[in-house]
């Protein structure tokens, strides 16, 4: 019963969202982000969660770190394939899918080209969010730069003010 007042409220709160996540969950994961950069670095996440037809919502972050333990060693995300085999691991005990990937840049959230060039997911709807200033303050979705790959190294960036329409962050996420 829960999950379906969820959904109800959700349409309500968020109608045209495509991505969602608590706002508890967002602050955690973020400071969690912060922690990771050291104030020097980049850092990154998968985003894990479910899916309802085009609409995602998050429900846990898994570091690259965690999965790669060099994967922040040069300053930016280097992340080795032999991490996908442990995230795979992780999506089959829980049930989850991979609905986004989370990355900090030192400076705005714009996609450089090695994160065109290079996706997380490689496959076309993946969705990509990048946090600013190594996370230094919690920051909304207007503030993110949020893209979806659509295949051949080509996105849709949905940043700024078309973030707060894509990318839901509140009570219902």
């Amino acid at each position: 019963m829960t999950f379906s007042i969820r959904k109800i409220i959700r349409a309500f709160a968020a109608p045209e969202h495509r991505l969602s996540c608590s706002s508890h969950l967002w602050r955690d994961g973020f400071e969690e982000l912060r922690r990771r950069t050291e104030g020097a670095h980049e850092s990154g996440a998968f985003l894990l969660g479910d899916c309802d037809g085009e609409r995602r919502r998050i429900t846990r972050f898994v570091y690259y770190d965690d999965l790669d333990p060099h994967s922040l060693k040069t300053g930016i995300v280097v992340f080795d394939g032999a991490g996908y085999g442990p995230l795979w691991q992780i999506c089959r005990e829980t049930g989850l899918t991979v609905v986004a990937d989370v990355h900090v840049h030192g400076g705005f959230p714009y996609q450089s080209q090695s994160d065109r060039e290079n996706p997380m997911i490689a496959l076309p709807g993946h969705i990509a969010v990048i946090v600013p200033d190594f996370a230094k303050r919690l920051v909304g979705a207007n503030e993110l730069g949020v893209y979806t790959y659509k295949g051949e190294h080509q996105w849709t960036d949905y940043s700024g003010k078309r973030a707060d329409k894509f990318f839901y962050i509140g009570l219902w996420g």
